[in-house]
């Protein structure tokens, strides 16, 4: 870029005070950048309607970071290059002005959604306000690291606005970028001779080295906040800054072009079907997509029709760039709403029918909002500070309202988790699976489901402090129960799906007069076989098995309860599948057991679902929320395999009380069976008390002769 002239008229330089920082000089339309932003947002709303499809969709959130590095870097390059400075003011007003009246709408949609029970269970509300307040405030991104959310999880229940960590990212970027060019314009004019833009293109280098290096390392150490963290994703913005302020990285040359332009497109479908939710991502990997990205936006040439930067340059692909904003932010409020919609359901053409619909509204945004907030004489005629000021008012009115929703629906909310508390102590006669198991209640019937679908999320163990998680390797144990010495010992090891059964070893450890002893870790199955998500958090695992199996080894328990889920991840390693894997591994596990004597009681994973029944529950009779069993049953469960036939172990097995021969039901004998789709509830757990107390007390006894 050329330098600044040495003189200008008073004309021209009043003119250049009162014009916006893109406006510097003439606006650069890249029709193939936008094509790009197409396939960013395509990779990421298919990715979130058919994860199972394009498994590697996410990566299309790092496309829009290369895409923002080198559109938000040349907007500045070009005004301090004409100017010899940014206009803050300006930059952050332009910036306000053309993402935050889309973003504040979808955002006041999510709030008042939140506020509507029919809509959202009232167990969740307080996660929703939360995320949709640090989401106005373009912080849920660190919300989601200090809460230590893992993106590429498929546990738990996201809430309407999870999606704005990345927007969250991009304002924080949009934030420090000027301000890290700025610096290093003054440290240039001060020390060498002005070259402006060299010394903030070295800059950003030494910024984006170095963050790449802290992505790489936090990722191998703890990928769940790595995924979030700022600074971790500043480099690939910087691939793209480095774009524009180095002109001859911008490719002229035919064949050059070509070929780098489609190398970038391959690598980008790559990364879509290929990677998936195993990937150690960020990290090293990440290079893939954003490499792709970046050479996709140096191919310059577009002198054929077949060229990459002419394909993504027609008319459907720049109509998709134009709207994708308003489509990222719109798409997944309606994916985590419309199963709990009236009268909805997840078939191939309500999905299509919503992505359809997602288009629409996109559209409609980017037409009767996006377009006119950017050119609203009321904020444009004035000054910069009078669009912040609006900005921060207009935040804090989102944010209002989301609070108001938790108001409304605070007595309700703690009515129900009362009414959880209720019927833990006084449950009604033949609840839940004594309706199947205890002859007696053959002809039980109930009114009302309990928990109500509404309040199921919150029917869960709080003894938080026992569950390690993500990378945490602690061999943590909780004790509960009697703290007379002779008491027997029972140990419960394993991930969730033995977690969710702590509430009701405690109550009968209390009864019974045993001491309780937990180990958990999530997504962590008590097996030698490691995961074949590898990276930290299969090391994490691999870890935190062995530290368990010391502190066993050290111990004197009276007998073992273990439980899994049923579709952990094993590496098939040495074995002709992961599922002899998996066999094998529990079986060595329980045998450190039981060659000592110590007997081993483990049950039948119960069914899992693709989304939480209670959405359907909320809405729909209970006959209609059934579950095929072929859809919600595992074909083959690893530890009813590897119990089979073994010395010393006791399987449970509870699938008649979940299924019938053909369907499986989300509610048993009036209990609310899950708190979310593969997770139960305490209280439906607590109508297998008598059968885990038997089984457990049958073990010892069998032991001791």
């Amino acid at each position: 870029m050329n330098s600044a002239p040495q003189t200008t008229s008073p004309v021209r330089s009043s003119l250049r005070r009162d014009r916006s920082p893109e406006h510097a000089t003439a606006s650069r339309f890249i029709p193939h950048v936008q094509g790009l932003r197409a396939i960013a947002v395509l990779f990421v709303v298919l990715y979130h309607f058919w994860p199972g499809r394009l498994s590697g969709g996410y990566v299309g959130v790092d496309i829009f970071f290369v895409i923002s590095g080198f559109l938000i870097t040349s907007h500045l390059a070009r005004e301090l290059s004409a100017t010899g400075t940014v206009k803050l003011g300006q930059f952050w007003a332009r910036r306000a002005r053309r993402l935050l009246p889309a973003s504040l709408l979808v955002l006041l949609f999510c709030a008042i959604v939140a506020a509507i029970p029919l809509l959202t269970p009232t167990s969740a509300v307080p996660a929703e306000v939360k995320e949709i307040i640090a989401s106005t405030f373009y912080v849920e991104n660190w919300y989601l690291v200090l809460n230590s959310a893992d993106y590429l999880a498929l546990s738990g229940e996201p809430t309407t606005v999870q999606h704005y960590w990345s927007l969250s990212l991009e304002e924080q970027f949009y934030l420090l970028w000027p301000l890290i060019m700025l610096f290093a314009a003054w440290i240039a004019v001060k020390w060498f001779r002005g070259a402006q833009l060299r010394a903030a293109a070295v800059a950003i280098g030494v910024v984006s080295v170095a963050s790449f290096v802290f992505c790489v390392v936090y990722t191998i150490t703890d990928p769940a906040p790595a995924y979030f963290i700022t600074f971790g994703r500043m480099w690939q913005f910087g691939v793209g800054a480095v774009i524009a302020l180095v002109p001859m990285l911008r490719v002229r040359n035919a064949v050059v072009s070509f070929v780098l332009g489609w190398a970038g497109i391959l690598a980008l479908l790559y990364t879509a079907f290929r990677f998936d939710g195993q990937t150690p991502f960020p990290g090293y990997m990440a290079l893939v997509p954003t490499l792709g990205a970046a050479a996709i936006i140096a191919a310059s040439n577009t002198d054929r029709w077949w060229y990459p930067t002419r394909l993504l340059a027609i008319r459907p692909m720049r109509f998709t760039g134009d709207i994708s904003y308003s489509l990222y932010l719109w798409h997944w409020p309606l994916i985590v709403i419309a199963p709990s919609v009236p009268f909805w359901g997840l078939t191939i053409y309500h999905r299509v029918a919503l992505l359809v619909l997602c288009f629409v509204l996109a559209w409609l945004t980017k037409r009767f909002v996006e377009d006119p907030a950017r050119s609203w004489k009321v904020l444009t005629k004035r000054p910069p500070k009078v669009t912040l000021w609006a900005s921060l008012a207009a935040m804090v009115l989102v944010g209002a309202t989301a609070a108001g929703g938790w108001a409304v629906n605070a007595p309700a909310y703690q009515a129900g988790t009362q009414a959880i508390q209720d019927v833990r102590e006084n449950p009604p006669a033949c609840l839940g699976a004594a309706a199947v198991l205890d002859e007696s209640c053959a002809d039980a019937e109930f009114d009302a489901i309990l928990p109500a679908p509404g309040f199921a999320g919150v029917d869960k163990p709080t003894d938080d402090q026992c569950f390690m998680q993500l990378n945490d390797s602690r061999p943590v144990s909780c004790e509960f129960g009697s703290d007379d010495p002779a008491a027997p010992q029972v140990a419960l090891i394993g991930d969730s799906h033995a977690y969710q059964l702590l509430p009701t070893f405690q109550s009968i450890a209390e009864r019974e007069g045993w001491r309780l002893t937990t180990y958990f870790k999530g997504a962590c199955a008590w097996n030698t076989t490691p995961l074949a998500k590898g990276g930290s958090f299969g090391a994490a695992c691999t870890d935190w098995r062995e530290r368990v199996d010391e502190k066993l080894a050290d111990s004197d328990f009276d007998v073992v309860f273990t439980a899994a889920i049923s579709n952990t991840s094993f590496s098939s390693a040495g074995f002709d599948s992961a599922q002899d894997a998996a066999v094998a591994g529990y079986r060595e596990a329980w045998s450190t057991m039981t060659e000592r004597g110590i007997p081993v009681v483990t049950v039948v994973d119960n069914p899992g679902w693709e989304t939480d029944p209670n959405k359907c529950l909320r809405t729909r009779d209970q006959a209609e929320c059934s579950g095929l069993r072929a859809d919600v049953l595992a074909e083959e469960d690893p530890i009813a395999e590897a119990a089979a036939g073994m010395a010393d172990v006791t399987l449970l097995d509870f699938t008649d009380v979940y299924c019938d021969e053909e369907t499986c039901a989300p509610v048993v004998g009036g209990a609310n069976i899950y708190r979310d789709q593969d997770h139960l509830t305490v209280t439906f757990v607590d109508t297998l008390a008598p059968q885990y107390t038997q089984a457990l007390t049958d073990a010892m006894a069998g032991a001791g002769g």
